[in-house]
C-alpha cells in the first residue's frame, strides 16, 4: 500500500479536539513498566507461593505464554493494526490505533501503548486465557505473555530512538525501518522476526 505522508518531526501531533481524550493517547515509554512489573511480581507470588506450581512446570507455562505472545504480536500488527477500513469512522479508528504511528513515527509519546489501551487489552487477554487454560495455569502463563508485551514495547521504543551498530539489534532496527519507510505490507515482526519468516512477510536480502 503506497504511503502518502510521513512526518520527520519529533513533535507530538494532536489527535483529539477533546482536552480529556488527548492526554489519554500519549504516554512516556517507561509507564508500561511501572504498571505491569508489579502485576508480574504478583503473578509470580500467586504461581510459586500461593498455588505452589512446581518450578519446572512454572517455567514451562511461562515459556508457552511468551511463545503465544510472539504470534499475538504478529497477528495484531499484521491483521488488526494494518487492516485498512473504507468507511470514514473505520479510517478514523485505524488512524487512532496505528495510522498515527506510521504518519508520525518519531513521536516519542506514541511508541508504546498508553494505559487507556494496554490495561483493557491486558484484562481482556487475561480473562480469555483464564477461561481457556487449566485451573491456576493462567498465573505462570500470563507472566510470559505480559512479559513478552513489555519486551515488545521497550524494543519498539528503542528501535525508533536508539542507534545500534551491529548484531541482532541493528538487524531488528533495519527490519522495522523498512516496514515504516519502504513497504508497510511487510515486516510485521517488531521484537521477533520469526513469524515474518514463517509467513514469508519479511524483506528480501539484497544481493551484492
Amino acid at each position: 500500500m503506497a504511503k502518502n505522508f510521513i512526518s520527520n518531526s519529533e513533535e507530538s501531533t494532536r489527535m483529539f479536539k477533546s482536552d480529556f481524550l488527548e492526554p489519554l493517547s500519549k504516554v512516556k515509554y517507561y509507564v508500561p513498566l511501572i504498571i505491569f512489573i508489579p502485576v508480574i511480581c504478583f503473578l509470580v507470588w500467586k504461581a510459586l507461593f500461593d498455588v505452589q506450581t512446581p518450578v519446572l512446570e512454572f517455567f514451562g507455562w511461562l515459556a508457552f505464554g511468551l511463545f503465544v505472545w510472539t504470534i499475538t504480536e504478529y497477528v495484531m500488527h499484521r491483521w488488526i493494526f494494518h487492516f485498512y477500513p473504507t468507511s470514514k469512522w473505520g479510517k478514523r479508528i485505524h488512524f487512532i490505533f496505528h495510522g498515527v504511528h506510521h504518519d508520525y513515527p518519531n513521536d516519542a509519546q506514541r511508541l508504546v501503548l498508553p494505559p487507556s489501551a494496554s490495561i483493557p487489552l491486558a484484562l481482556a487477554f487475561y480473562f480469555f486465557f483464564e477461561w481457556l487454560l487449566p485451573e491456576t495455569k493462567i498465573y505462570s502463563f500470563f507472566i510470559g505473555f505480559i512479559g513478552g508485551y513489555l519486551f515488545y514495547d521497550m524494543v519498539h521504543y528503542a528501535l525508533h530512538h536508539a542507534n545500534f551498530k551491529s548484531g541482532l539489534w541493528k538487524r531488528l532496527k533495519h527490519h522495522h525501518m523498512l516496514h515504516h519507510y519502504q513497504d508497510a505490507t511487510k515486516g510485521f515482526g517488531v521484537s521477533w522476526l520469526f513469524w515474518d519468516g514463517v509467513f514469508r512477510s519479511g524483506f528480501q536480502k539484497k544481493e551484492n
